[in-house]
């Protein structure tokens, strides 16, 4: 393993939760002073007005977006109308400013402030601030998009952050991590459980519960949660460090949301669904540095692209709320699949069925028109940021290699347990909250790759949610390659495929899958951490870096895999890797 760094930095279940709950055996605001770094303390609130630090994200070439929020020195939010001053510079010292203004805000936003900076240079980093009265901002750093030749473009791969089950020890690694164009957080930004569900019990171990203390459920629930998650220093950290290019998935939410619903929401106990997904939308674009919809665009539109120059375009792409059908269920599979026929009959109607969709018409028109821009520009890469696991994921036969007692324990936490692990010898996907749930809309998503492109697609895709590491072969219904897949492990939230999962047979797990699946290259539970991608014209270089602990603010981070991606015959494919051990090496 390669070091990397030393650092310090101070319910209803469904199936990952359960799974990953078998690996388990406080509280702030925004207005808490934890332990900070050397590193951190540079960019520590000097006063409770800041509290809650900076960040900017949505980079476009002559502007980007400036967040914050004011509050007193407890946190709470300010009554009446507030003013702040912002300003960005090409220098620490401010002594020259690029662009300057004032921005008002109240109650009616929670106290945050959102700017759109523009007049700004391509390709280029700015410092910005705010102030107010006598209380100046943390100092923060933020990069435009470039025009014109690039020689590589540098991007850390994250998600799945759940504040109870540890230290953001990965924010923090990220947040040292110099050079860095942008931060792609691919979803699972925070989590909505209350304390006495997934996480509950390891964060009253290390102090670290959940505000409010039960589920969130309205506005103000979403907003406390927003501000919680906001305090933690090396969340603030990563954020003053560099400009972040943000998606949701489902936690945002609630767990496996959607178009009209959610795993984990009950309209009997909990209310109107709508309601619920409209406060969270609305607590989502408040606190984070994303720009807001255009007048007459839904809020669940949440997808956008960003052109890095004559190298890549990004697309960023939304999977859960606009137009998603509901999940399929491995205990509707247990219940109606009781012969060979049942089972045709189950893929070709509900499985395959060319009705269900993850995209929707009116974002796969978008894709479309995005990739086939890319490709007119003279880009070689498109770099799709997605939630869910695209690649095809056959689950291995888990029945010779689970005990009754296994099963029951599992049964307890997730009540699909025992139907899954039956489900496990039909030659189902292992998930189907991925985009093997919905091979169908996949298939519509690889064939306008192909039209769009011509051949050339030059895709990887980045996904988040799994809490695991993979590398993935993306192909075609016809077997074809078109791309790859870069999974990435979690900041906090614990893995299925961990060696601890299933009494200790979590890696065999994880070998079984791979070995199972030829499109799975590669396949690891160990290890939370992220994923540091240098995209040049001609290949590209992923580092898997990995940290040691999150139950401790001590931590040592190192390459965990590193695999290298190159184009043949328009399509990106693996071409080398490093890091791995003999096993994974065998079956990569």
């Amino acid at each position: 393993m390669k070091r990397v760094a030393k650092a310090k930095t101070t319910m209803v279940m469904n199936r990952r939760t359960a799974l990953t709950g078998l690996l388990a055996g406080g509280t702030a605001s925004c207005a808490t002073t934890p332990t900070l770094t050397p590193f951190q303390a540079e960019l520590a609130p000097v006063s409770g007005v800041f509290a809650c630090g900076i960040a900017s994200g949505d980079p476009q070439t002559d502007r980007v977006i400036l967040w914050t929020r004011i509050s007193d020195d407890e946190g709470n939010t300010l009554a009446g109308a507030q003013e702040v001053r912002w300003e960005v510079s090409k220098d620490k010292n401010f002594s020259t400013l690029i662009a300057n203004g004032t921005a008002t805000t109240s109650p009616a936003q929670d106290g945050t402030i959102k700017v759109d900076a523009s007049g700004l240079e391509a390709g280029q980093s700015y410092y910005y601030r705010f102030i107010r009265g006598d209380s100046t901002s943390p100092t923060g750093v933020t990069r435009t998009l470039p025009a014109g030749t690039m020689d590589k473009a540098r991007f850390a791969i994250v998600s799945c952050s759940n504040y109870p089950f540890g230290y953001f020890n990965v924010y923090d690694q990220i947040a040292r991590n110099e050079g860095l164009d942008a931060v792609l957080h691919l979803g699972d930004y925070l989590y909505e459980y209350g304390n006495d569900g997934y996480g509950g019990s390891i964060g009253k171990d290390l102090e670290r519960n959940h505000q409010p203390s039960h589920e969130i459920l309205t506005l103000s629930d979403y907003r406390r949660r927003h501000r919680q998650y906001k305090s933690d220093p090396s969340a603030q950290a990563m954020h003053a460090a560099h400009p972040m290019i943000a998606i949701w998935d489902d936690h945002e939410t609630a767990n496996n949301s959607w178009k009209d619903g959610a795993q984990n929401h009950s309209p009997e106990t909990e209310g109107d669904w709508e309601t619920r997904r409209r406060a969270a939308l609305q607590a989502y674009y408040e606190w984070m540095p994303v720009r807001d919809p255009e007048p007459g665009r839904a809020r669940e539109a949440f997808f956008r692209s960003f052109s890095y120059g004559d190298l890549l375009t990004i697309g960023a792409i939304e999977t859960r709320l606009m137009a998603r059908s509901p999940e399929l269920s491995y205990t509707e599979v247990a219940r109606t699949v009781k012969s060979p026929e049942d089972l045709e009959n189950f893929k070709k109607n509900r499985l395959n069925d060319p009705d269900r969709q993850m995209l929707g018409a009116t974002q796969e028109a978008w894709l479309e028109e995005m990739l086939s821009g890319s490709v007119k520009a003279g880009q070689p890469w498109r770099l799709i940021a997605n939630q869910v696991i695209m690649g095809r994921t056959t689950a291995p036969d888990l029945t010779p290699h689970v005990t009754e007692e296994e099963i029951i324990a599992l049964e307890a936490q997730w009540d699909q347990a025992r139907a899954f692990i039956q489900a496990s010898t039909l030659g189902l996907p292992s998930n189907f909250d991925a985009w093997d749930g919905y091979p169908a809309a996949r298939q519509r998503f690889y064939e306008l790759v192909e039209r769009a492109t011509d051949g050339d697609s030059g895709m990887i895709v980045v996904t988040g949610d799994t809490h695991t590491w993979w590398a993935n072969n993306l192909t075609t219904d016809k077997e074809e390659n078109i791309g790859v897949e870069l999974g990435v492990h979690s900041v906090t939230s614990p893995s299925p495929y961990d060696k601890s999962f299933l009494g200790g047979k979590g890696a065999e797990y994880a070998l079984l899958t791979n070995q199972k699946n030829k499109d799975v290259r590669y396949l690891n539970g160990e290890n939370h951490g992220y994923i540091e991608l240098e995209i040049t014209p001609n290949k590209a270089n992923a580092r898997y870096i990995a940290i040691d602990t999150i139950t401790s603010p001590e931590y040592n981070a190192f390459e965990k895999a590193a695999f290298t991606i190159s184009k043949r015959g328009g399509a990106a494919r693996f071409s080398g890797s490093d890091g791995l051990s003999f096993k994974e090496g065998f079956l990569f």
